[in-house]
């Protein structure tokens, strides 16, 4: 049986605060879920119209539609919603290519830029500690299952290159051509900033390269990409290269 208090409780885990309190996080629709029960994430309970599609699930409870409406982050919620319990970051392996995310604030973004990395191989994603929860419900459905399998650290970005030796690279409007570079990046820490500003001004003195997706035919707009979009196209070009 679920009551009022179960779902109160669950609907607080759209917000930070109560994710950290309580130490878990939602996840919803069958795909995703079935990505996170085989990672080592915990699950704590699973709530499903159908107990059928996870027969062997047991801590699983059956509720109808209209409660699974009451519970789910969705617009057109899928039939199952799970808790599971948040996971501590790993340590950060220095020997690859890492994604560092200057306080980036939209979850649609840094789940896709999530997902995107997986499929390019990315396996440390580190972000400053002001850019957006990688457990919040939009970042989760839109990553569709990668934040269970790439290693996300939130930490003082700058405090970390400044001590880290890898070498920087640096994403802006104003750097030069991804195209034009000769050498291998399948290792160091690229750098991507906010949505709106970019990379603050502080982190270019740090860097040792500052690179750029250019322009074609002279184009004088839009005025900027897509961050998520940026990305791919960038860890598309150093994969070629890497070939």
């Amino acid at each position: 049986m679920v009551t009022k208090n179960d779902v109160k409780f669950i609907n607080s885990l759209k917000h930070k605060k109560y994710r950290q309190l309580n130490n878990c996080f939602i996840v919803e629709g069958k795909k995703s879920i079935i990505e996170f029960l085989k990672s080592d994430y915990q699950l704590i309970k699973l709530f499903s119209v159908d107990c059928s599609f996870f027969s062997k699930i047991k801590n699983q409870v059956k509720i109808e539609n209209s409660l699974l409406r009451k519970i789910s982050f969705l617009i057109n919620p899928d039939d199952h919603v799970a808790i599971f319990k948040l996971n501590y970051s790993k340590p950060i392996d220095n020997e690859n290519l890492i994604i560092a995310l200057d306080s980036i604030r939209d979850p649609g973004n840094l789940g896709t830029i999530i997902r995107t990395c997986e499929w390019f191989g990315i396996k440390d994603i580190i972000c400053s500690n002001d850019s957006v929860d990688c457990y919040g419900p939009k970042v989760i459905q839109s990553a569709m299952g990668s934040v269970s399998r790439v290693n996300i650290t939130y930490l003082d970005l700058i405090k970390y290159l400044k001590s880290s030796k890898s070498k920087k690279i640096i994403t802006s409007l104003n750097g030069e051509s991804i195209y034009k570079y000769d050498e291998s990046f399948d290792s160091g820490i690229l750098v991507f900033g906010n949505e709106a500003n970019g990379v603050s001004k502080e982190f270019f003195e740090l860097m040792d390269y500052n690179i750029s997706i250019p322009r074609f035919k002279n184009n004088k707009f839009p005025e900027s990409l897509n961050l998520a979009s940026s990305l791919g196209i960038i860890l598309s070009e150093i994969s070629r290269k890497s070939i």
